[in-house]
């Protein structure tokens, strides 16, 4: 065990994990896609109290919650609410430490996507962008730390971009939001590492999920072309690469693990 000077011993992970106690998963944008499959994937490990949130404006938060309550032994607490919303996210992290304890990992996967020229981007839309895809992993990561802190340790992973990282034509608001995740991952990754907190971030590249349904099916199919490995990528190998950077990997921080099938090299 880990002690906080001034406080009662506290278990450390390796600790919880030998004498059977779970872990806490919080997961933004947890209602479906990337997120709904993220939760999944720890529901899978077996060994994690789960908490996920979305909006919830088409049901679909409850959907995930009853799939992940479906499976043995799965602890789940579904709390909708505006992730950008700062009173929300004091009310989400509250609720987690009462129901769960402090969360052991953090995911902040609620993102929105945005295309267009940008001098004909109104305002509204440049702040609906930034409060969703950056202004709320802010929140969410100040209500996290100081609860991590209790035990000197924890993992938070950013859902970022390949347009983050390389900026994309026609997404330039997209990309600015994506870009500054990043450099927020790598701040806080020193930041934090001197307690014991692991920040990373992945940057994905076009994965088929409901973000991309404005699609049509033959611009799916040209993207596919454009991409060296012929597809698009799954939810599911989406959060098997979160599930490893939350998880595993316990000397890597600070770093944007890129996952596009070539896309981007």
């Amino acid at each position: 065990m880990k002690r906080i000077v001034g406080t009662a011993p506290v278990p450390d992970s390796a600790e919880r994990k030998r004498i059977g106690m779970k872990q806490t998963v919080l997961i933004t944008g947890g209602s479906r896609g990337i997120g709904r499959a993220c939760a999944l994937r720890f529901a899978a490990a077996g060994s994690w109290r789960i908490v996920i949130t979305s909006r919830n404006t088409d049901g679909s938060l409850f959907r995930a919650e009853s799939a992940l309550r479906a499976l043995p032994d799965t602890e789940v607490l579904a709390v909708p609410g505006d992730i950008a919303d700062e009173a929300f996210v004091t009310e989400l992290f509250t609720r987690t430490d009462r129901a769960f304890g402090a969360p052991d990992c953090l995911i902040n996967n609620a993102g929105v996507d945005s295309s267009g020229l940008l001098q004909e981007t109104p305002t509204a839309e440049w702040d609906r962008v930034m409060n969703v895809n950056l202004r709320s992993a802010f929140f969410t990561m100040r209500a996290a730390i100081p609860l991590m802190l209790r035990r000197h340790q924890g993992s938070i992973v950013n859902v970022s971009s390949v347009w983050g990282v390389t900026g994309g034509s026609f997404e330039s608001v997209y990309s600015a939001s994506k870009g500054g995740l990043i450099a927020l991952t790598r701040a806080m990754a020193k930041e934090l590492a001197p307690s014991g907190i692991r920040v990373n971030a992945a940057a994905f590249g076009a994965i088929d999920t409901q973000m991309n349904d404005r699609l049509s099916a033959e611009e799916k199919e040209a993207l596919a072309e454009e991409i060296p490995l012929g597809r698009m990528g799954t939810a599911e190998e989406a959060a098997e690469l979160l599930y490893g950077l939350a998880v595993r990997h316990p000397y890597m921080t600070g770093q944007v693990v890129t996952l596009d099938g070539g896309w981007t090299v």
